[in-house]
Formats: C-alpha cells, sequence, structure tokens
C-alpha cells in the first residue's frame, strides 16, 4: 500500500521516526542502525516502507534501502520470525551479508544476531533456500515456453550462464540476490557488465551486483 515515505524528519527515538509530509505525522518504525542513517532532524528524508495491518494493530515499518525492505518481507515469511526479529537482524546484518549467510548455509553468523538461534537459523535457511529453488523452477518453465527472438540474444545468454556456472564464487553471489528477491535473469545482465569478476570475493560480487540492480543495470 505504501511503497515509501518522502518528507520532512520531525523526530528521531529510540524505536521509531516521526515523518511529516503535507502535515500528517508518519509514526515509522525501523532499526537503530536505520534511525541513524536518515540525517537530522528538520531535513527532507526517504524511507521504504512495508505497511502491516492486522485486527489489532496498523503498523509501518521503514527501511534505509529496497534490499533492507526485501530481506524483512522475506524474514516475515518464515516460520517462528516475527517483525520484532527481522528489525534486529537488519539492525546487525546487511542485506549482502544475510544473503550470503543463507547460501551457504552459515549457521554461526545468523547466531550472532540477537534471537536467533541456531534452529532458528537452520530453518531460515532451509526455507528460503526452498524458495529460491522453487522460482528457479518456474523460471525454466518460463523460458522453455517462449520462443527466443534472435541468434544474437542466444549466444549472449548462453555465455554470461557459462561464465556464472564455471565460477562457484559467480554462482553463489546470484543466489544470494535471489534470496534477496531479484529476478536470475536480470541478475545475469547485471554481471555481465561487471569487470574483473574472478578476481573478486563472493560478498564482493553481491555488493557490485547490488549496485547494479540499484541503477537498473
Amino acid at each position: 500500500m505504501l511503497a515509501y515515505i518522502r518528507g520532512t524528519l520531525e523526530m528521531k527515538l529510540s524505536s521509531y521516526v516521526v515523518i511529516d509530509v503535507g502535515g500528517l505525522g508518519y509514526k515509522i518504525y525501523m532499526s537503530d542502525k536505520g534511525i541513524d542513517n536518515l540525517g537530522n532532524i528538520g531535513e527532507e528524508t526517504k524511507v521504504y516502507t512495508y505497511y502491516r495491518v492486522r485486527e489489532d494493530d496498523i503498523s509501518i515499518f521503514g527501511f534505509n534501502t529496497l534490499e533492507e525492505l526485501k530481506m524483512f518481507e522475506l524474514l516475515l515469511g518464515v516460520s517462528g520470525v516475527g517483525a520484532k526479529t527481522a528489525i534486529a537482524m537488519i539492525d546487525v546484518c546487511e542485506p549482502s551479508e544475510f544473503a550470503l549467510a543463507v547460501i551457504s548455509e552459515d549457521v554461526k553468523t545468523l547466531t550472532t544476531i540477537p534471537g536467533i538461534g541456531p534452529k532458528s537459523a537452520k530453518r531460515i535457511i532451509l526455507e528460503l533456500k526452498d524458495k529460491i529453488k522453487k522460482e528457479q523452477q518456474i523460471e525454466e518453465l518460463e523460458m522453455a515456453s517462449k520462443v527466443i527472438k534472435s541468434n544474437k540474444e542466444i549466444e549472449t545468454g548462453l555465455k554470461v550462464k557459462q561464465a556464472i556456472e564455471d565460477d562457484n564464487k559467480m554462482l553463489e553471489a546470484v543466489a544470494a540476490l535471489q534470496v534477496l528477491g531479484y529476478n536470475k535473469k536480470i541478475i545475469e545482465q547485471a554481471f555481465e557488465k561487471i569487470e574483473n569478476k574472478k578476481e573478486l570475493t563472493t560478498e564482493e560480487l553481491i555488493k557490485k551486483g547490488l549496485i547494479m540492480l540499484a541503477k537498473g543495470i
């Protein structure tokens, strides 16, 4: 319902901010890190938002980036993870770090987050990796049903796909960006524009990929 809110920053408190938009003050819950990144009182600011409606509560959660919002939405889809835990995770874990931890099944990293024990970490990894597998199956079916328009498209697509399959780091980076909700084909197009890919670590590939995706490739 609300994609983002842009307005004047009126208040910064321990768990939420108030942003004035045309005389209306929106109370927006955020991580402490997210609040710190907003700037000073009285300045114009913009936050990406998640609008949650329950029988006894209506709340708005805010994020500095779309990747943080996607991470929050993914976490809410994991059984046993609520909004409070998801915000706590965003406060201490960058989306790129979180995505890499899921793909590499790094339980230790996830358990450093307040409220996440070994069982919860394993559940997050299992459910999100299953989600990626289902999306990949759907994507493969869609690709199989399409008529490819030109030999040039085939050649370019195969080169990028082969380069990714030949490099485990790139394969992990693609999967990590899929965790954050990006389409595999779009990710491959973004990676095509990154130079010196083989010299980068998996996390560096993820971060550069996010930059390219944010620019719309």
